[in-house]
């Protein structure tokens, strides 16, 4: 681009360093001869990686046209290397984006800032976390990730680009650092997108499917493969045949063995739990675009039990269907054919009645993939579909099916399921501040046992005592707060000190908790360096600003107190129905966990539950860093890693540069966790692809299956793990009984 289209914000002709590039674990040096930084981030020692350009005076881009910042990237290593692109503005708000650079690879960036697509919401209403680029271009889009899509451009404080949670140090060549004018969009860039099989219509790749002739030989070419049987060498439950036996309890069970914390299956052996999650048809719909007349939908029952998102099917009705009517044309446009009400096909249109940050609240839903089962397996496609899937997790090597496997799977009798269930329902709630998921519910509050006791007896009921469930997950990613700040780490404590007792259980709990320990208000405002008149005060709400040493430990108590009561409800609810079954835990979300709701969990679960989305267990994550604490099994329940080669719009939340390196890079990450002692299993999230337009509840647009919308697996995955399943139990047990046992 020439100068007229380009700004540019360093130079790096010079021998020294610009003023306002500063680093974080970043080894760097300038090099004035090819006009770049050259720097290795450090990730193998840092689990946070990061340069940062900082402008003396904040940047002020709002007059400027439509544009992008751009930067020049040139990996150097081994490994493709994800780059997180977070820009801040002068009121604390952050614009997150990441790009992935292959090995060997020299591109450009492009992180749109200020554009006709950004405007009115997320990606110009188009429903779907990240979209393609809205023009022509030889860089590399990057795609959204999170927080402020439209920042106050007259002041930019900072722009970061970090690796964070690898495995390996990264070298890369920087350079370029500048803003480019955005050229005009491409006005058909979000019409026709999607094709008749729910993949990118303006695309081809590696496994795209053409016609129902070519998916019907793909599929015939797979069930002769399948053909093959089950991985060699597993007892009848998935356990290590060629391992020691132990006591048998015909339930699985923990066991820590020679330092090792291990699943034991029903029959004694060692069992280590690979599986993926989301085997269902639940949310693998997606909007439409189209709506019915308010109230010929159904509505949500009070005592609902299912989230709308892990409701498989709502029935469109004739009277219904009478009603439609396009609510949202931009998100209509997407698609290239739906079929007609009446066609055979037309029986995957369902309805979603809760949206969060979609293009539309509610509305008409289409599966594609349900669509392209009814293509492959005809008559009974849904009983075909369920046997090839179980044929394929034994032919893959996989011990288990992961967590939101649909309740159809819980008889299949064949490979061992992990249950869950959701604690919904209209109970109290607090705030942690950060309620990314929402609200977390009131332990406290007597409704919340009536739920979860609901709950556990629909379990239950799905269960029905089998010793094919390894145990139960039980709700997901609560927002428990955030570390690195204390209104973070303590926001359950802090938010609810200004509630009223009246009001909040927690609160009465707390205030008993104080009362306890100080015995006089006095007491407590010497400790706190507070005036609070009375115990009567304290208990109808107040605001602490500062948040000294002695206060940080009583919040830190009230946390753990609560923490503790979520667990113990919950684990007394499944117990008193499942007795003979494992509770996991809530499946923390890395962002989401403080070391006092760890510790609670460890005081009521058999085995702890964490959703870890990064390359691998790295040693400086928190998750890794209290194992030793707490000293228990814990389990990986969900993580991923995506490209952009198969014509979706976003990779997921970890980046690799092929379906290739997909592969291997599931095998680095298991690597990692079958080589831990304290962790007992990882699944994967998630077998399907999402919808090319994102699912139906969230607009996800993630490749992160194992197989694609047409029900493809990608054959890059599969070989990767199997190779890795085939050598799991060797790997972490020793390939001889006398050798493990000695």
């Amino acid at each position: 681009m020439n100068s007229e289209t380009q700004l540019s914000l360093f130079d790096f002709s010079g021998a020294t360093l610009p003023v306002g590039i500063h680093f974080n674990n970043v080894d760097a040096k300038v090099c004035p001869d090819l006009q770049c930084l050259e720097v290795t981030m450090k990730a193998r020692d840092n689990f946070y990686t990061s340069i940062f350009l900082e402008p003396a005076e904040a940047w002020d881009w709002s007059g400027l046209p439509d544009f992008c910042f751009a930067f020049d990237a040139e990996n150097l290593g081994t490994s493709s290397t994800q780059i997180f692109i977070n820009v801040f503005d002068r009121k604390g708000q952050m614009h997150s984006r990441c790009v992935n650079v292959g090995v060997g690879v020299k591109q450009t960036n492009l992180i749109e800032l200020k554009g006709k697509t950004l405007e009115g919401g997320l990606n110009y209403k188009s429903g779907m976390r990240s979209n393609p680029a809205p023009w022509k271009t030889d860089g590399e889009y990057a795609v959204w990730m999170w927080g402020t899509m439209n920042l106050d451009l007259a002041g930019i404080v900072r722009i970061e680009l970090g690796v964070h949670g690898v495995l390996v140090d990264h070298p890369l060549r920087l350079s370029g650092f500048r803003l480019v004018f955005s050229p005009e969009v491409d006005a058909g860039y979000l019409t026709h997108c999607v094709d008749r099989y729910g993949q990118n219509a303006k695309v081809d790749f590696s496994q795209k499917i053409h016609s129902d002739e070519e998916l019907a030989e793909v599929t015939g070419a797979e069930l002769a493969e399948l053909k093959e049987g089950p991985m060699p060498g597993r007892s009848r439950f998935g356990g290590f045949r060629d391992g020691p036996q132990f006591a048998a309890t015909g339930y699985f069970r923990v066991e820590k063995v020679a330092g090792k914390w291990s699943l034991i299956d029903p029959e004694g052996y060692l069992y280590f739990a690979t599986g993926v999650d989301v085997i269902r048809l639940a949310n693998a719909s997606t909007m439409t675009g189209a709506d019915f007349t308010p109230g010929s939908i159904p509505s949500r029952s009070a005592d609902d039990l299912t989230p709308e998102d892990s409701v498989e099917k709502i029935q469109i009705s004739p009277s219904a269907a009478a009603t439609r009517y396009i609510a949202n044309q931009n998100r209509f446009d997407l698609f290239g054919w739906l079929p007609e009400y009446g066609d055979p096909l037309a029986d995957h249109y369902s309805y979603i009645r809760e949206t969060m940050g979609c293009a539309l609240p509610h509305g008409e839903t289409f599966s594609f993939y349900g669509a392209n089962l009814q293509r492959k397996y005809g008559e009974g496609y849904m009983d075909k579909w369920r046997k090839v899937t179980i044929d394929r997790m034994l032919n893959w090597g996989f011990t288990s099916l992961g967590n939101w496997a649909a309740p159809e799977f819980y008889s299949n009798g064949r490979i061992p399921y992990f249950a869950n269930g959701w604690i919904i329902g209209d109970f109290k709630t607090v705030s942690s501040g950060d309620d990314f998921w929402g609200a977390l519910p009131d332990p406290f509050d007597p409704v919340f046992r009536k739920r979860a006791e609901a709950t556990a007896q629909q379990v239950k009921a799905e269960v029905q005592d089998s010793p094919w469930c390894v145990g139960i997950f039980m709700d997901n990613e609560k927002s428990w707060g955030r570390m690195g700040t204390d209104r973070g780490q303590y926001g359950i404590a802090i938010c609810t000190l200004g509630r009223d007792a009246g009001e909040c259980p927690a609160k009465a709990v707390f205030t008993d908790l104080m009362k306890e320990k100080y015995g006089s208000i006095d007491a407590l405002n010497k400790a706190w360096e507070t005036s609070i008149g009375s115990w009567d005060d304290f208990a109808s709400g107040f605001n602490i600003p500062e948040h000294t040493p002695a206060k940080k430990a009583d919040y830190s108590l009230m946390l753990e107190v609560f923490a503790t009561e979520y667990f113990r409800v919950v684990k007394e609810s499944i117990k008193a129905e499942l007795p003979n079954h494992l509770y996991l835990g809530c499946r923390f979300a890395d962002w989401g966990v403080t070391p006092e709701t760890i510790r609670a969990a460890a005081k009521h679960c058999d085995v702890i539950s964490y959703n870890y989305y990064k390359e691998g267990l790295h040693p400086k994550a928190w998750s890794w860093e209290y194992l030793p604490e707490i000293d228990m099994p814990s389990i990986i329940g969900e993580f991923h890693i995506g490209a952009m080669d198969s014509g979706l719009f976003h990779p997921g939340l970890v980046m690799a540069d092929s379906q290739q390196e997909r592969g291997k890079k599931y095998q680095e990450y298991m690597k990692t966790v079958i080589d831990n002692p304290y962790f007992v299993g990882a699944h994967w999230f998630q077998y399907i692809d999402s919808p090319l337009t994102g699912r139906a509840c969230d607009g996800e647009c993630y490749n992160v299956g194992f197989v694609a919308i047409t029900d493809v697996p990608y054959r890059p995955m599969v070989e990767a793990a199997r190779e890795i399943h085939t050598v799991m139990y060797e790997r972490r047990y020793g390939d001889r009984t006398d050798r493990f046992l000695g």
